[in-house]
């Protein structure tokens, strides 16, 4: 019983240690001429005239929305005390798929995040201004998003992490509102091509960016996450790769999340 005691206290002991703060601020895209909503999160030690701080943006998946992060994993909280960053909830409009749409200029969301975004957050935050302090990170249709933009955007994030991401769109033309997006497939072959993280690979220059990808072998999108592994393999590109018994699920990316912000910080420690 007394060995329980002081379990149960250093428990609470712990996590009431822990105290970031939460706030949502409404950013303006140019690009597309709206306000967007998005969710910051700082650490108790941040000082605006302090250190500078690394910032990791979080791309949540369709469906999804700024506040999907806070509210559906609330250990990200102890993310920024525990390793001392910033962390974003990024907002992409429940199904942007976080590129600029070739046939609907609504969306522009690799101009939102990659320029828009990060330009609002650098300007009112002491962040670490450039690629060794920002990482970009997501889930599913923000895996897709978070490979798609960081390879395409290696002068600006220095570190990537994909659980369970829709890496390769092409064998989903009737899922998740891509055909609104892009066209319909059979008509509009390019574009689903041109904006898939399968045909980005090209763009990766050595050593220019650290990859974490993260998917479980009972999730619908493993073997596309398998593939891209096996040809990031055979472009001797370095990265680290998590498979494991799990879905798409809320349980498998509850326990991804605390992988991906070890490898994080490892990155932001090393750099």
């Amino acid at each position: 019983m007394k060995r329980f005691l002081i379990i149960t206290s250093a428990f609470f002991l712990c996590t009431s240690v822990f105290s970031a703060k939460v706030d949502t601020l409404t950013t303006f895209s140019a690009a597309m001429n709206k306000s967007i909503k998005t969710c910051v999160v700082v650490p108790d030690s941040y000082n605006p005239k302090g250190a500078a701080l690394p910032v990791v943006y979080m791309l949540h998946g369709y469906s999804g929305n700024y506040s999907s992060w806070v509210k559906d994993f609330p250990q990200i909280l102890t993310f920024a005390d525990q390793y001392n960053m910033i962390i974003v909830g990024v907002d992409g409009a429940y199904s942007s798929w976080y590129f600029d749409s070739p046939v609907d200029p609504a969306f522009k969301y690799e101009t939102y995040v990659s320029s828009e975004l990060i330009a609002f957050i650098d300007k009112g935050f002491n962040t670490i201004k450039n690629k060794k302090g920002r990482a970009v990170c997501g889930l599913s249709m923000g895996g897709h998003g978070a490979l798609y933009l960081a390879f395409r955007h290696q002068d600006i994030f220095g570190a990537t992490g994909s659980m369970s991401g829709g890496v390769d769109i092409l064998p989903f033309p009737e899922n998740w509102d891509l055909s609104k997006r892009l066209g319909e497939k059979a008509s509009n072959l390019k574009n689903w091509e041109n904006n898939t993280v399968m045909n980005q690979l090209h763009l990766l220059r050595y050593n220019q960016i650290a990859i974490i990808i993260d998917c479980g072998i009972n999730d619908f999108f493993y073997e596309v996450n398998k593939k891209l592994h096996e040809k990031l393999l055979y472009l001797n590109v370095h990265h680290d790769y998590i498979e494991r018994p799990g879905g798409h699920d809320w349980k498998y990316w509850d326990n991804a999340l605390y992988y991906q912000f070890l490898f994080f910080n490892r990155y932001f420690e090393l750099k």
